[in-house]
């Protein structure tokens, strides 16, 4: 967790480029806090998803135990920090989303049959505002926003390839599976809103603060144009059952968007430390 919180989100080992978050929980009999790393999955709405697998063991984890108890939470993404409302999911939408997360990652499966009990999801829902790390500047946020991003991206393109190396998406007429559908259509949607806050609040303010600062500006509103069109291309190829091409799109979107990134941090982040 200590590395986690340093790296924002990171950690190497056998959990390197791995989704995680903390999960902190309110102990069901002392009352205290308890706060746990765990892997998620977007979804598709603001909420996100964890699995109480304890490793296919008999018992449910603690943090489970703990937010059937109280079910407000506490979410560390890395760049951001919220508060949620826990829902354990039931019935069909509990093994429709479980049998998606198993198309995905294989183990959750095994897991299920190592264990005669349900192994829970549980879908997180914000109920407070997004914060960013304590003690840090817009700046220190904004390079946090783009390195999730980053990692985003790298991601998703990982378990595009494994889809298609598995057979299970990408490639010939395999379908795409359900999860990694999700996975792309969530990051396409965080990166909408991303661009339109900074072209309706962040360039505004630093145009009328920094006037010389307009060649950049427009240069990078017109990047975020030529961004916002391959995200509706990506978008539009994934409404296809079997996207042939979605491995090339997506190193396109990547290409424009690392590119975008760079030039942005080196044009703006003077200016908002300034």
């Amino acid at each position: 967790m200590e590395e986690f919180r340093a790296n924002s989100g990171r950690v190497g080992g056998q959990f390197e480029g791995a989704r995680l978050l903390l999960l902190t929980t309110t102990g069901a009999r002392s009352g205290k806090p308890h706060t746990t790393i765990l892997g998620y999955y977007p979804d598709t709405t603001e909420r996100i998803l964890v699995v109480g697998s304890a490793g296919g063991g008999p018992r449910h984890p603690d943090w489970y135990h703990n937010l059937l108890a109280n079910p407000q939470v506490t979410v560390e993404t890395g760049p951001f920090t919220y508060t949620a409302e826990a829902a354990v999911l039931r019935g069909a939408e509990r093994d429709e989303i479980f049998a998606r997360l198993a198309e995905l990652e294989p183990g959750w499966a095994k897991y299920q049959a190592n264990t005669t009990r349900i192994i829970p999801v549980v879908a997180l829902t914000p109920s407070g505002d997004f914060g960013g790390p304590p003690g840090g500047s817009f700046a220190d946020a904004l390079l946090k926003i783009h390195d999730a991003f980053r990692h985003e991206l790298a991601l998703i393109r990982h378990e595009v390839v494994n889809a298609a190396t598995n057979g299970t998406g990408t490639g010939g007429s395999a379908p795409l599976g359900a999860q990694l559908r999700i996975n792309c259509l969530t990051l396409c949607h965080g990166l909408h809103t991303h661009h339109s806050k900074e072209s309706a609040g962040l360039f505004p303010a630093l145009l009328a603060q920094h006037p010389e600062s307009a060649p950049a500006i427009e240069r990078l509103q017109a990047e975020h144009d030529t961004i916002a069109t391959l995200l509706d291309d990506l978008q539009t190829l994934l409404s296809s059952p079997a996207p042939t091409t979605l491995l090339a799109d997506l190193d396109q979107l990547t290409e424009a968007l690392l590119q975008h990134l760079d030039y942005e941090e080196a044009q703006l982040i003077p200016l908002l430390n300034g």
